[in-house]
């Protein structure tokens, strides 16, 4: 069979009138039920697989392009009608990838998604009738499409079917370029664009009957399959490497818009290009553009004997420019004071009509109008009350903030001022600060209010926090009062210590009074009986003083005994050493010696000794040593000194 290409145009109309009436062929459908057997399919391959990565890496790189697609991946990803078809490429590049869900492209209506069951309808045409399969049978199996795929393959075609229809029923579905038909009842259809090869495997599982025929050759079931074809392959490299040079041509775009400008070139020192820069520096808007070049001849080094006047002038030119700028930059000063004034006076409208709405909500809350309010209402205003109060209070702050900067501001600028506008802010000092006092006493006014409504606030919230406060308060207080009970056991513990020492030393004194009792009792006894016997037996007076000094002595050895008894005695050989050692030392002290010289006198013999030591070792021995005070007021001063030696002498 000759090759080519049949175009033909199809009767739309007739197509619709049929389609919207398909109960009227009940027959038709019933004839058309018969089976068909199976038919057996064959395609032509190619002789290079597509799916191949080795051959295809080694095509690109013969391109001098990297390939667009990895061993076990699609080249391009799905997209809704053509699988293998990128539309981020064609976004790129800005082609518009073509919808065939647009209306109008053809009859053949685009296969629906796959979760959403298909209904087929009757399709007719004007030499056959296409029925639809069983919709419980599952759908007819199609082979992986390969890439750019525009051809497919029809098996299952009438033994009658002639070229003509089956491009009357194949038109449908796009622009045919080519149809080659086999006389084994199969062909290849080849269209202009991919998405046309998804209308016609939507045709696959229909029954094909040519006119009323029930013969056998006049019907089939059709099989639309993707086939393979070089032509498609060749178009789908072309494309290719079309995408990946726009795609190497937009990235090289994008690194040339994201590389940073070059700095200008500045031209070389010439007496003409420093007239022409001389012109430039007078003139306003090329004076940044001339002060650069200015700048790089001075710093090359272009300055000598012959062009220095030259650039001197250029100086003079730069530095003529400062004026210029200090008034510029006053002007700007003054936009902004402006700017500042009126947002000010916006700032105060804004916070008048916030007092305003605050006034509005607080009269709304007071008892004559608040009964009306429902639950819900009183909530909604009671939520709005405290919303608008904290704009209010916010807004004032700021106001109050601009004022302090403008009188910090004002401050600076009276001290930096001259004596003239010193003498004009005087005049206008009253005035402004008449109506700053006013504005001050409003927001002092506005503020009360709202620490009042705080105030409000803050007990409605306490009375929920007062719960954790109080949890909070009592372990505190549980704390210290633990620390407070340890320290008063210890100050117990050692009152209880100091309470035995004083019940011994009461228990000792109590002896001592007793025995002294006791021995004045004898003493008196035998006194009498001395005076008995002097008046009867008539000794002399000195036997009398004998007695009386015995008694004395009688009388001394009693109290050496107990006051033995008090002090306790020395412990070790160290403490006997001591006291030698610091008898020693008083001795030769006879106006006695304080405890910090003592100490240091005693630290050269032995370093480990403490004051303390020495004090408390002086004051268990009260009959060999004492404590005196000397001087007055701030020069009072404890000295120790050795006081056996008078014992001895009373004694």
């Amino acid at each position: 069979m000759p090759h080519g290409a049949y175009n033909s145009m199809v009767d739309a109309a007739a197509f619709e009138s049929i389609a919207q009436c398909p109960q009227e062929l009940p027959q038709m459908m019933a004839a058309a039920a018969d089976g068909l057997g199976s038919i057996t399919l064959d395609t032509t391959q190619l002789n290079m697989s597509v799916t191949d990565p080795t051959a295809w890496a080694t095509a690109m790189n013969n391109l001098g392009m990297v390939p667009v697609g990895l061993p076990g991946q699609q080249l391009v990803s799905d997209s809704i009608c053509v699988p293998g078809f990128d539309p981020g490429l064609n976004m790129m590049t800005g082609i518009t990838p073509i919808n065939p869900m647009i209306p109008g492209l053809g009859l053949v209506p685009p296969p629906p998604p796959t979760e959403v069951a298909v209904v087929k309808e009757i399709i007719h045409c004007k030499s056959c009738t296409l029925f639809p399969q069983n919709p419980n049978l599952p759908p007819p199996s199609t082979r992986e499409r390969p890439p750019g795929c525009k051809t497919v393959f029809v098996g299952g075609l009438p033994e009658n079917a002639t070229e003509e229809i089956i491009q009357e029923v194949f038109e449908q579905c796009g622009d045919i370029t080519a149809i080659r038909k086999s006389k084994k009842n199969f062909c290849h259809i080849r269209f202009a664009e991919e998405f046309m090869v998804d209308k016609a495997i939507y045709l696959s599982g229909y029954r094909m009957r040519l006119g009323s025929s029930t013969d056998k050759k006049d019907s089939g079931r059709l099989h639309v399959d993707f086939a393979q074809a070089r032509d498609d392959f060749y178009e789908w490299e072309c494309k290719q490497r079309m995408r990946a040079r726009e795609e190497r041509h937009r990235r090289k775009l994008e690194e040339d818009r994201l590389r940073p400008p070059s700095p200008p070139a500045i031209m070389h020192y010439s007496e003409h290009e420093a007239a022409l820069l001389a012109e430039k520096l007078k003139d306003d808007g090329k004076f940044s553009e001339a002060i650069t070049v200015l700048l790089s001849w001075i710093e090359r080094g272009e300055v000598n004997r012959r062009s220095a006047n030259q650039f001197y002038s250029m100086v003079q030119s730069a530095n003529s420019h400062v004026r210029r700028l200090m008034n510029e930059k006053a002007t700007h000063e003054q936009e902004m004071e402006e700017a500042k004034e009126n947002f000010k006076n916006a700032l105060t409208g804004i916070l008048t009509q916030f007092e305003q709405i605050v006034a509005v909500f607080n009269a709304s809350t007071r008892q004559k109008a608040w009964d009306h309010f429902s639950k819900a209402q009183r909530k909604n205003i009671d939520i709005w009350r405290k919303h608008s109060e904290e704009l209010r209070n916010a807004q004032s702050e700021q106001l109050m903030g601009i004022r302090r900067e403008e009188e910090m501001e004002m401050s600076d600028d009276e001290n930096c001022d001259s004596p003239t506008k010193k003498m004009r802010v005087d005049e206008s000092a009253l005035a402004a600060q008449a109506y700053a006092l006013k504005e001050e006493n409003d927001s002092l006014r506005w503020q009360l209010d709202a620490y009042r409504n705080e105030v409000e606030l803050l007990k409605q919230e306490k009375e929920q926090l007062f719960r954790t406060e109080e949890n909070l308060t009592k372990d505190q207080q549980l704390q210290f009062l633990q620390q407070t009970m340890q320290g008063m056991q210890q100050q117990l513990l050692a009152i209880q210590e100091e309470l035995n020492n004083k019940k011994s030393e009461l228990e000792q004194a109590k002896e001592e009074q007793s025995h002294t009792q006791a021995l004045l009792k004898v003493l008196q006894e035998q006194l009498k009986g001395t005076k008995d016997l002097v008046e009867t037996n008539g000794h002399s007076h000195e036997d009398a003083n004998e007695i009386n000094v015995l008694t004395v002595a009688v009388v001394n050895q009693d109290r050496e005994n107990n006051t033995e008894k008090r002090s306790p005695g020395l412990k070790s050989e160290k403490e006997a050493l001591l006291i030698g050692i610091i008898s020693t030392f008083l001795h030769v002290h006879p106006f006695g010696a304080n405890i910090e010289y003592l100490w240091s006198y005693m630290q050269q013999l032995d370093s480990k000794i403490s004051a303390n030591e020495i004090e408390m070792l002086l004051m268990r021995l009260p009959r060999m040593f004492k404590q005196e005070f000397t001087g007055v007021g701030a020069t009072l001063e404890k000295r120790w000194k050795l006081c056996a030696f008078e014992g001895i002498k009373t004694t």
